[in-house]
């Protein structure tokens, strides 16, 4: 069964403690965007963030680095809270030692890949991670259109992940709204990352039931 990951950047930080509560019941990860300025240009959110969002949440907390050399932060970033570290495969040279580190750290460990990327440079790594995960949009920025071609980059990880037996994570981050979470699950996605679609909305906890319930008929 699929669950939703409410991405915070996308959230009214002068009330971030309320908004967590009050979708917390729909989702079951929150989503947290870490940037450098180097690897894309915006700097975002960090080791402060997760510190103050583990008091208010026992729900997974997953940190997407969009950073050059992730290594650096596993540590602190545990320390801080941290249960999941996804890294971009384009930022690091071999990303085997990468996990390693990040395993040694105590965190769960996942792979993402921009659209340009093709999924085949993530398939010789499946067995040791926890989740991959495509990005629908440009990294960096909330509030893009999902582009469609995830959704075929979707069934081929998928058919990847399949074909090894493994029980691996497949989550799509970028732009996921209620008019394409469907074709998202149907393509493949057991995790759908929302950051506009749920926190950008009339109403928030809504947005993230309505998500969840498209997300529970994954497989």
């Amino acid at each position: 069964m699929g669950i939703v990951a409410a991405s915070i950047l996308a959230a009214d930080f002068a009330r971030l403690g309320a908004q967590v509560t009050a979708v917390e019941p729909h989702v079951g990860v929150f989503h947290v965007d870490i940037m450098d300025g180097h690897f894309v240009p915006p700097i975002a959110l960090g080791t402060v963030i997760v510190q103050s969002l583990r008091p208010v949440t026992t729900r997974t907390l997953h940190g997407h680095l969009m950073v050059e050399a992730p290594e650096g932060f596993f540590d602190e970033l545990h320390d801080a809270g941290l249960d999941v570290v996804s890294f971009h495969l384009e930022a690091v040279p071999e990303p085997a030692p990468a996990i390693e580190k990040a395993r040694a750290a105590g965190l769960r460990v996942g792979l993402t890949l921009n659209l340009e990327t093709p999924i085949e440079a993530a398939v010789p790594y499946l067995e040791a991670i926890d989740d991959v995960m495509l990005m629908s949009i440009r990294p960096g920025w909330s509030y893009q259109q999902l582009h469609p071609d995830v959704y075929e980059r979707l069934s081929a990880m998928r058919a990847a992940i399949d074909r090894q037996g493994l029980d691996v994570t497949l989550e799509i981050d970028g732009g996921v709204k209620i008019d394409n979470a469907q074709r998202a699950v149907d393509a493949g996605a057991t995790v759908l990352i929302a950051a506009s679609g749920i926190f950008a909305q009339p109403d928030p906890a809504e947005a993230a039931r309505s998500l969840a319930t498209i997300a529970e008929g994954a497989r």
